[in-house]
């Protein structure tokens, strides 16, 4: 394929970490874009060519939908979703806040399913696309204090398979991109500061860990395979990382 009939990708959560090593790699691939995001500005700053960003909470179908409809007026149909924006709360069953464990099934696993309900059915008449789905290595096994985000990460996982399954026979395909620890802002956002120490800790035991564009390059490769070939489900960590 051609830079110039290179298709439509769309990218939720991209404004910084991986969604916006995504969003770079895959611009220089000659795909035209769709860059989602609460933070606009941010993804307005990578003056990327050929992409529409826009200021968009993905829990909210509606603007989820009229994004990405806008986007296809200018650059045609979604050639792939990458399902990116995540959010992680690390804590305890018995003393989190609920309210955490809300707004990581909103965001990890519904927004998940609203952008795939809003592609799949175009895809499956075309007999062609690809869902990408960023779940984690809490998708695959447990971690402590990690309890609710682990369940949100192995539903994505669980939901990319089953689907996957769905509509193989139709050409589409769908991936689940599993990371295991990155330096990006994803711990920032648990409010326990014990727990924050304790990863901080983890990390440097293992002499570091991936960088954002370590994932980028990894989805580039997955999703740029021709579309008779599904890399169904990759784990990627830094070398050292041993759970």
């Amino acid at each position: 394929m051609t830079e110039a009939t290179k298709g439509l990708v769309v990218i939720t959560g991209a404004s910084s970490g991986i969604g916006a090593a995504m969003a770079q790699r895959f611009s220089e691939a000659g795909h035209p874009l769709l860059l989602l995001a609460r933070r606009v500005e941010k993804t307005e700053a990578l003056n990327l060519p050929n992409t529409l960003c826009r200021k968009v909470d993905v829990t909210d179908a509606t603007a989820f939908r009229d994004a990405v409809k806008e986007a296809e007026a200018t650059y045609g149909p979604v050639e792939c979703l990458i399902n990116n924006a995540g959010v992680m709360l690390l804590g305890q069953v018995d003393t989190q806040d609920p309210m955490e464990w809300q707004k990581m099934y909103d965001l990890n696993v519904v927004a998940l399913l609203n952008g795939m309900q809003l592609v799949l059915g175009d895809m499956k008449a075309r007999k062609s696309g690809t869902i990408l789905n960023v779940s984690s290595v809490a998708g695959k096994k447990a971690f402590p204090n990690h309890a609710a985000y682990v369940g949100t990460k192995f539903a994505v996982s669980a939901i990319s398979e089953n689907v996957r399954e769905e509509v193989a026979d139709l050409g589409v395909r769908v991936m689940s991109l599993c990371p295991g620890a990155v330096d990006t802002e994803l711990l920032g956002h648990t409010t326990d500061q014990a727990i924050i120490d304790g990863y901080e800790e983890w990390k440097d035991a293992m002499g570091g860990v991936l960088v954002a564009d370590d994932i980028a390059r990894t989805a580039l490769f997955m999703v740029g395979q021709p579309q008779n070939v599904n890399i169904r489900d990759v784990v990627i960590t830094a070398t050292r990382q041993q759970p």
